[in-house]
């Protein structure tokens, strides 16, 4: 068995998570991003993960053009125009002529797109909600008790990615 290379600017060990230094922002974050990776790839595959988002992102935030999709996913504009192509080509969403500028066109999630989104989430909320009802009592009571404060860094993750 060989040792797996070592990278100096990567952590070799994941931020202590009970309470060892700091204010425990870091190893809250640290095993948040953890659950949102694991949990991301044991979703189907059915399509990319930024098709997918795509579809959630026009179920959110309504018709949008391709250059404003492709901002919010962080990807270029041809690559988007080659992930709304295949989307359309599949049912899930269709091009309209944007009315406040004739010359654009406006992305827009169809019926078929929709039911996707919602399966697709009610489907990840569904593992998710197993998962804590394994936890113990008292962890989960503690996770419950978290809620608001849950809510609160959604509403600033998604007006930051706006």
């Amino acid at each position: 068995m060989t040792d797996m290379p070592v990278r100096p600017d990567v952590p070799a060990d994941p931020p202590e998570r009970h309470g060892a230094g700091g204010d425990g922002v870091e190893a809250t974050a640290d095993v948040l991003y953890s659950l949102m990776s694991d949990f991301l790839r044991q979703l189907p595959r059915d399509l990319s993960l930024t098709a997918s988002a795509t579809l959630a992102t026009l179920r959110r935030r309504g018709p949008l053009r391709i250059t404003t999709l492709a901002a919010a996913q962080g990807i270029t504009q041809p690559s988007m125009t080659s992930i709304v192509t295949s989307l359309q080509k599949g049912g899930m969403v269709t091009r309209r002529h944007d009315p406040a500028d004739a010359r654009a066109t406006l992305i827009e999630l169809t019926d078929k797109g929709l039911r996707y989104v919602v399966a697709r989430r009610e489907g990840g909320v569904e593992r998710i909600g197993g998962h804590i009802r394994n936890l113990p009592d008292a962890q989960r009571q503690t996770l419950l008790a978290a809620f608001d404060a849950l809510c609160s860094l959604e509403e600033l993750a998604r007006e930051r990615a706006l």
